[in-house]
């Protein structure tokens, strides 16, 4: 790793030093760097959308742009897409320069201009159902009842690992047994209210 990369990682760990802000999730000599970034960025209203960024900082960074993932459950998978070719384009102007924490805030300062951008352009009467259309927009309900389990534990992997697949946020529980709710937050990393499936 060069020494530059290795100072601006040393530097973001020291920014972001809240809880679960800054967390380097792999680190290869031949693959690069990985880690995740949780802040908060100005959307809709003035209201503040938590955004979790995943930066992969390839072997020839910073002469390359880095891998980015942009996840919020605030936002649709299809927003999500748009927030991370912004950065891609913002990050073609910073090559060959450290440039994560000036991504960082970047999109904390232009995300809700980023995201105005589809709803003006289809006249008002699709602006003013914007703000309805991304809370309600894909919300769902579903029970799934099973008679028999023979493996609880692999039963729970399984469904873990669709939820995670699928970007599903819910609750599992084993009824007519006491204290067997199973609360999956903890292991998929995901907040469980209901259950919904982020839009394309």
């Amino acid at each position: 790793m060069a020494e530059p990369v290795r100072e601006e990682l040393s530097a973001l760990g020291a920014i972001f030093c809240g809880p679960d802000e800054w967390e380097v999730l792999s680190r290869s000599e031949t693959d690069g760097t990985v880690f995740r970034i949780l802040t908060r960025a100005e959307g809709f209203m003035d209201a503040d959308i938590p955004l979790q960024l995943v930066f992969h900082l390839p072997v020839n960074y910073p002469s390359c742009l880095p891998g980015i993932v942009v996840n919020s459950e605030h936002l649709t998978r299809a927003e999500c897409e748009i927030v991370k070719e912004k950065l891609l384009e913002q990050a073609e102007t910073l090559l060959s320069e450290p440039m994560v924490h000036e991504l960082v805030l970047w999109i904390q300062q232009n995300l809700r201009h980023i995201l105005k951008r589809p709803e003006t352009g289809g006249g008002s009467e699709k602006c003013t159902s914007a703000a309805s259309t991304t809370v309600d927009d894909g919300l769902w309900m579903t029970l799934l009842h099973l008679d028999h389990m023979r493996a609880k534990t692999k039963y729970v992997k399984t469904v873990e690992k669709w939820a995670s697949d699928l970007r599903l946020t819910g609750r599992l529980m084993f009824m007519g047994v006491p204290d067997s709710s199973e609360n999956l937050q903890s292991r998929c990393g995901l907040k469980w209210k209901e259950m919904q499936r982020e839009n394309d």
